[in-house]
């Protein structure tokens, strides 16, 4: 076995093995490192790098739980997965390491039982909960032109010439795959109610989650048309067989907190003489592209297109109340404190950053390919008025960038969130590659950013919650909900939005915006769709 991926592997150069794991992690920034079949590494908190001296790629890897350190002899593409043959240092024996962009771990046979099993439970449970209907062609097959995954149970309820559409997945899934269910179900209604011909009457979609998983679906059923189709969400305890009905009017409170703005120019005051420090190793004619970004009060980001490569951090210092500034740098995960015997790595950092990643650069390059919402954002945050209509212009003095907002265990952060000039808030959900669930996504978002400036508001000051925590310097905003701007490529945007936008309730003022797919170059809006331009017709 040793000998046979030696030889596999020998026309692999230290160059190719680092170029390709670079493009893997790119591709997938979310991917998981498997040993043994066991993740031991969420590359979305886990930090690397990767050295190709001495004629040899060396991989270090690190996290709060772990560190590993291997040469890699050669790596093997497979789909959506990069197999590692990796060496510890000392012996000869190749070892396998597997990044994989898919965080389900089972193997394929286990995840084919557990479907299979969960199909047979769902039907004796709907026969049981709903004696009056038949559950009809319930399946799990694959359906790529539908964009059906296997993943979910769907099928039909039927009495007469009257159907529900019906959706589940059962508590094997990951989470993501959960929490995907209603997009997947609106487009399973829509093909029922398409596929039915006139013969049956589909009321609407009825959606079985997992015990305890059906907060965030809750909140984004209460923003759908119910004149377009009724909708019901179950929670299946799979151990006891029963299924509880959850009300979409009763969401409880909205756990979701904002942070406060940092002040902007006493935060800048303060990080002047470090960021001189970096600035001082970028060639003067670079200066007008970097980007720099508060994270916080006692954070500045220095970004390249999106790319964040270096970033100064206000720490306490050893035996003593004070504080000093700690500068650091280093591309992707990689990190290392800015000092004397290091600034000329930093050097040269900005120098193959800079020739790599930029509007003409070569696509198929990692560093070019990198973070390309990231890019998307960092460009409209310079100039946000190829997204204005006619009748709508949008502040960019007021732009901001990724507000934290916390609803549950979920992190949300919103793209970018800015202002009208008639005083409406717009949030702005952007992607750079197709994703079928961009528009509830972005309704996420909408929701959370209604519910800081409507149902937070100030009885004595009249101000709403992102006032009071410094965001649009006090201008007077609109009490009206907010608007969405929706915005992609054209060729990104999943044929699928459209289908799942015209369910959303009239109440979401949304925008769809396609742009000019060379948006690195110049974003410009080449077409664009509105909430009122194609209602959708029936009910049944």
């Amino acid at each position: 076995m040793a000998s046979r991926l030696m030889v596999e592997v020998a026309a692999q150069t230290p160059t190719e093995i680092s170029c390709a794991l670079e493009s893997f992690l790119a591709d997938y920034p979310a991917a998981a490192l498997l040993e043994d079949g066991k993740p031991i590494f969420d590359m979305r908190t886990a930090r690397y790098s990767l050295s190709t001296e001495h004629d040899r790629c060396t991989l270090h890897l690190w996290s709060e739980e772990r560190n590993l350190v291997r040469r890699v002899i050669g790596v093997e593409p497979r789909n959506a997965v990069l197999r590692v043959i990796t060496q510890r240092f000392g012996q000869t024996r190749p070892q396998i390491l597997e990044l994989t962009a898919d965080r389900d771990r089972r193997t394929p046979s286990t995840r084919d039982a557990t479907r299979t099993k969960y199909l047979r439970v769902l039907d004796r449970v709907l026969t049981r909960t709903f004696p009056d209907w038949y559950p009809e062609s319930f399946r799990t097959a694959m359906d790529l032109e539908k964009s059906f995954g296997p993943a979910y149970c769907r099928g039909s309820l039927v009495k007469g010439h009257h159907a529900w559409a019906v959706i589940a997945v059962n508590g094997e899934e990951t989470q993501a795959t959960i929490d995907g269910i209603l997009t997947l179900g609106i487009l399973w209604l829509a093909h029922s109610r398409e596929h039915a011909g006139g013969r049956r009457l589909y009321k609407g979609l009825r959606l079985i989650v997992p015990k305890g998983s059906a907060a965030l679906t809750l909140s984004r059923l209460a923003w759908l048309n119910q004149d377009v189709a009724a909708y019901e969400l179950y929670e299946f305890d799979q151990a006891n067989e029963e299924l509880t009905s959850r009300d979409s009017a009763d969401q409880g409170n909205l756990h979701t907190h904002l942070q406060h703005a940092p002040n902007a120019t006493a935060a800048r005051e303060r990080f002047a003489d470090s960021a001189a420090q970096v600035f001082a190793l970028i060639p003067p004619e670079l200066h007008p592209v970097v980007e720099q970004r508060l994270r916080s009060g006692t954070e500045l980001a220095f970004l390249l297109h999106g790319l964040e490569f270096a970033r100064v951090r206000v720490e306490a210092s050893a035996n003593s109340f004070n504080r000093s500034h700690k500068v650091t740098f280093g591309a992707g995960a990689s990190e290392t404190e800015l000092t004397p015997d290091t600034a000329d790595d930093l050097r040269e950092l900005v120098g193959s950053l800079f020739e790599r990643r930029h509007a003409a650069g070569e696509r198929r390059d990692p560093l070019f390919r990198m973070q390309p919402e990231r890019w998307l954002e960092s460009a409209l945050r310079r100039d946000v008025a190829p997204l204005e209509a006619h009748d709508t212009k949008l502040q960019a003095e007021y732009v901001y960038s990724q507000v934290p907002a916390f609803a549950a265990s979920d992190r949300g952060m919103l793209d970018l969130l800015t202002v009208t000039e008639d005083g409406r808030l717009a949030v702005i959900e952007l992607k750079a590659e197709e994703d079928l669930h961009l528009a509830l996504q972005g309704l996420d978002y909408w929701i959370r950013v209604r519910h800081h400036h409507l149902q937070n508001v100030d009885n004595v000051t009249g101000l709403g919650e992102f006032q009071r925590h410094g965001y649009f310097g006090g201008i007077p905003l609109a009490p009206l909900p907010p608007r969405l701007y929706l915005v992609a490529p054209a060729l990104r945007i999943h044929p699928a939005t459209e289908v799942i936008l015209r369910h959303l309730s009239p109440k979401v003022d949304w925008t769809l915006i396609a742009l000019d797919e060379r948006w690195r170059s110049k974003i410009k809006s080449v077409w664009r769709k509105r909430h009122t331009d194609s209602p959708i017709a029936y009910v049944g």
